[in-house]
């Protein structure tokens, strides 16, 4: 079975960084995407980032060069290097995998919140 976790997530000021973390647990068979999804209130769920294999990356208009996607070298844990924070980046964060070519088989973690404010 496998299990994400996010953390790294909190109450930053504008103009601010934070780094989300998302962990597995658990076996992955085969070649997955990485993603970051954000949910601010009342919206629909986005996607931000995307790590595609190592130098595929995508990013959302609204958050390019801003944020950073990026892998671990050990493990399979992936992280969304956040700078410049706009209030506009409060939402909640969820990452996710989603296998290369059966796009059904994916995971969830439970999501992260970020609340950029002074």
């Amino acid at each position: 079975q496998v299990h994400l976790v996010e953390s790294g997530g909190g109450l930053v000021q504008p103009g601010g960084s934070a780094r989300l973390s998302c962990e597995i647990t658990g076996d992955l068979y085969g070649s997955y995407f990485k993603n970051w999804y954000r949910q601010a209130p009342g919206k629909e769920r986005d996607l931000v980032a995307t790590l595609a294999g190592v130098g595929h990356f995508y990013y959302a208009d609204s958050v390019k060069g801003r944020f950073t996607i990026s892998g671990s070298d050990v493990d399979e844990t992936f992280y969304l290097q956040m700078d410049s924070l706009k209030t506009e980046d409060t939402a909640d964060y969820y990452c996710n995998v989603r296998h290369s070519i059966d796009h059904e088989n994916d995971y969830w973690g439970n999501g992260t919140q970020v609340v950029v404010s002074t």
